[in-house]
């Protein structure tokens, strides 16, 4: 008699399983990222009204605030395969998953102090960067009202660490949508001086978005104390008892994120830097292309994020298969995702591009011209940058970050930056020659991140004392 006879339900396969695990937590936080890239759209978009002295001055505050809060989230990113790791070895693990969360907000804290004392002095630093004077002036005021969204900016991510590895990451999703609504209206009163509030210019648009901030923490963290699931690791409680192995363990793993984070985001702003010097319109053609694979870019970050708690909770539960069947599952979906993003982009750009310029004006040629050929390139961009994202995340969830790091050094500063301005200057490829360097650079990180994954075993990736010891 079949099972089926039988009236018994067969086991589900563990491939199937996996592809359902990993969509159901996928999809939340690719919106999630979405959300969050709305939030810079919405306050660039207004900044424009303002005029192009605003919106040039509220480009290079961003630019600025980037760099430093880019580092932090990589230290805050170190939660998520903790925590998962932990839930994984012990399914009901409250007072180490406790622990980390809270040595979490304590490094958010900590790391919050000098980046609030570099951002503070923004203006300085754009006069020394041999920006006009009234533009940095400009700009740091706006950076000094938008700086303060660094700390509740942070405390949401290690929250949001803590309910993705409960497998729960609805309640960001709401929050972070929430959250650009509020910053629309806000910076929209603030900035134009709407409904009896101050007409603050760049400066409402900082405060709007610190706001907003504080909103997101603030309601994630009514959810974990509220919601029955999450409220019984009283994660609030002892807060000021300190736990210094756990803090060091944090910032070992989280180091060499936050490294990595900084060599991939500045290999981008040095190549807008190098468009700058060719010519205007290359610099705006870029800008369009590079917008255009941001957006599809949420995809495999959101892949990366997600891989990261299904490898941990694998690895904490010591399951060779499961923690292959997670990374796998990933890396099909994010790769395969940015292949077809990639036909796209060569084979319908113009389509792309109308999203973003007036097609039909005279003065546009150029740029339309120039960020055709820029997608094309972009396209096996792409699939190399959806590689080395979710690859990332699959290492990330066995603990392993220090490694990655010198990859991406070599891979992004090492080989594409180098080749990329040879190829665009000496030899005359010009903006083509950029895109090159920035697609091998992503290449070779790629390829070194998989290398490594099919390595893990042999490599002891995956012995779990080894995480923590």
């Amino acid at each position: 008699m079949t099972a089926i006879e039988a009236g018994v339900r067969a086991p589900e396969n563990p491939w199937r399983g996996e592809i359902k695990a990993m969509l159901a937590l996928g999809w939340p936080m690719i919106l999630t990222n979405l959300g969050q890239t709305a939030m810079n759209a919405t306050d660039v978009m207004l900044m424009g009204r303002l005029g192009p002295q605003a919106l040039a001055a509220g480009a290079l505050g961003s630019n600025l605030y980037f760099m430093p809060l880019i580092f932090g989230l990589g230290l805050m990113l170190a939660t998520s395969p903790m925590i998962a790791t932990e839930l994984g070895r012990k399914k009901h693990s409250v007072r180490d998953v406790r622990r980390t969360v809270r040595q979490g907000l304590w490094l958010a804290v900590l790391i919050c102090l000098p980046i609030w004392a570099f951002l503070w002095n923004a203006e300085t630093l754009l006069n020394w960067m041999g920006q006009e004077p009234a533009l940095a002036a400009q700009a740091g005021t706006y950076v000094r009202w938008l700086q303060w969204a660094v700390l509740p900016f942070y405390g949401y991510i290690v929250l949001r660490s803590f309910i993705s590895a409960l497998e729960r990451p609805g309640w960001a999703l709401i929050i972070v949508f929430l959250a650009v609504a509020l910053n629309a209206a806000l910076a929209w009163c603030l900035m134009f001086g709407h409904l009896g509030l101050p007409e603050m210019g760049v400066a409402g648009a900082g405060l709007a978005t610190t706001l907003a901030s504080c909103f997101m923490f603030a309601g994630l963290a009514t959810v974990v104390s509220v919601e029955r699931k999450f409220r019984r690791y009283s994660l609030f409680g002892r807060f000021w008892r300190p736990d210094w192995p756990r803090f060091q363990a944090l910032l070992k793993l989280g180091m060499p994120i936050a490294g990595i984070l900084a060599f991939e985001v500045t290999i981008f702003n040095a190549a807008a830097l190098l468009m700058g010097l060719i010519d205007s319109a290359s610099l705006a053609a870029h800008a369009i292309a590079i917008q255009i694979a941001s957006i599809s870019f949420m995809v495999p970050l959101g892949m990366n994020q997600a891989v990261t708690v299904r490898v941990g909770l694998a690895f904490g539960a010591r399951d060779p298969d499961g923690i292959a069947r997670a990374g796998w599952t990933a890396y099909a979906i994010g790769v395969g995702f940015m292949a077809l993003t990639a036909l796209a982009m060569i084979t319908m750009p113009t389509v792309l591009i109308a999203g973003f310029i007036d097609m039909g004006a005279p003065e546009n040629k150029d740029v339309i011209a120039l960020a055709v050929t820029f997608l094309a390139f972009a396209g096996l961009f792409q699939v190399a940058d959806g590689a080395q994202a979710v690859g990332a995340g699959m290492l990330r969830g066995l603990h392993d970050t220090k490694v990655p790091m010198i990859y991406a050094a070599i891979g992004y500063w090492g080989v594409g930056l180098p080749l990329g301005a040879l190829l665009a200057f000496p030899l005359g490829l010009k903006g083509n020659g950029i895109w090159i360097g920035l697609s091998a650079g992503l290449i070779v990180v790629a390829v070194l991140l998989l290398a490594r994954w099919l390595r893990r075993e042999r490599l002891g990736l995956m012995d779990e004392r080894r995480a923590f010891g």
